[in-house]
């Protein structure tokens, strides 16, 4: 008898936790954007490569992505990847959504995490041009956008085309849409399962003073918590805490790499093509370049032999300024429109960019700002220039 009360008690209290939770959940999403909070899950796709699953649809928009409504008209469509979607900001503190309020447009923002230039021709012609813009900004990221049109068309069959190397076939799923999540620890399906569907969860274990604590022992132990990937540079008097992680990037930089070389010639054949859509259309196109965290603190990190892969950092530095002077180049040639944010970025870089991690290198809402900002200038000297 004693038994069955005590496991009456103990369903009970089970039961009791979990419609509280229920309710938090539910008054959660009442007062917050979910989408400033939920990862996205992603499902596989022939022409994109992956797309948002059906299931990750909470705060984002009928076409899945991170707007609050599908506008029938927008003045302006920024289409990119985790840097135009806003990672580690609010939805409305994403440079798109900045920009929005700077220039007083309407601003449709068409970022996806783990997307390329690919992806962004299909955007532009499959979603894009039904919103009548009359200007599209493309968030070319120079971080991994070259190794990305790389790896999308030699992975799938729908981008042969542009296809120039024979007999290569490489793997173009960035989101593990075909695997388990794949990190080491207990419970780690539970918790990417959590991530995407729980806005408590992620209030509880990913924001607030918590997190900020643990970006701070991070980035001070970035060396040790990324042997041989990841470095720290710690200034006091300049302000300036981060970790980087140059390994990575220089993989999707690296000029000596056959596929980095594939990669920039695919993005410029694919700029070409949105470019040449949009003029067909009357529509401005405009590529807004965004640089690596290193190229933002170059001024402190380059020939530094006190940090960690010094060297590494350094090549990854000559080499980043190797692909943007040939970005740059193409498209002054090719005669598209293009904003540089790297100056006003490196002006800021003692203000807090970006993310206090030694793991996620996005701006934070205050390096979006930065590039909504310069955007927002380029745009202007732009139509001045344009005036008689």
């Amino acid at each position: 008898m004693k038994l069955k009360k005590t496991a009456i008690n103990l369903t009970v209290l089970l039961l009791t936790l979990v419609i509280g939770l229920l309710l938090c959940e539910f008054a959660s999403r009442l007062v917050l954007n979910p989408a400033d909070y939920l990862s996205v899950g992603m499902v596989k796709d022939p022409i994109f490569g992956a797309i948002p699953a059906p299931t990750a649809r909470a705060g984002f928009d009928a076409l899945g992505f991170r707007n609050r409504f599908v506008a029938k008209t927008a003045d302006i469509v920024a289409i990119g990847d985790s840097q135009t979607y806003g990672n580690a900001a609010t939805m409305d503190d994403s440079w798109p959504y900045v920009l929005g309020r700077l220039t007083g447009q309407r601003v449709y923002n068409m970022g996806l995490g783990g997307y390329g230039p690919n992806q962004y021709l299909e955007l532009l012609k499959t979603k894009a041009l039904g919103l009548k813009p009359r200007m599209i900004l493309c968030g070319l990221s120079v971080t991994d956008d070259f190794d990305n049109a790389y790896h999308l068309t030699y992975g799938l069959d729908h981008w042969a085309y542009l296809r120039t190397l024979p007999d290569v076939k490489v793997d173009f799923d960035r989101w593990d849409t075909d695997s388990e999540p794949s990190s080491p620890g207990p419970g780690k399906a539970l918790r990417v399962w959590l991530s995407r569907h729980s806005v408590v969860y992620q209030l509880v274990f990913h924001t607030g003073l918590g997190d900020r604590l643990k970006g701070k022992v991070q980035i001070s132990n970035a060396a040790q918590l990324y042997p041989g990937m990841a470095t720290s540079l710690v200034l006091p008097e300049h302000h300036i805490e981060e970790a980087f992680q140059p390994v990575a990037n220089l993989h999707g930089l690296d000029q000596d790499r056959q596929s980095v070389q594939e990669g920039m010639r695919i993005t410029f054949e694919l700029l070409r093509e949105m470019d040449e859509i949009c003029r067909q259309n009357h529509i401005q196109f405009v590529v807004v370049v965004i640089p690596t965290k290193e190229m933002v603190f170059s001024k402190y990190l380059e020939h530094n032999s006190q940090i960690a892969l010094s060297s590494v950092v350094d090549k990854l530095l000559h080499d980043e300024r190797v692909a943007l002077d040939r970005t740059f180049k193409f498209m002054s040639d090719s005669d598209i429109a293009y904003i540089d944010p790297l100056p006003a970025l490196q002006q800021s870089a003692e203000q807090g960019l970006f993310t206090k991690s030694a793991g996620d290198m996005h701006p934070n809402k205050n390096g979006y700002r930065i590039i909504a900002e310069a955007t927002s200038e380029g745009l202007k000297q732009r139509d001045a220039n344009k005036r008689p």
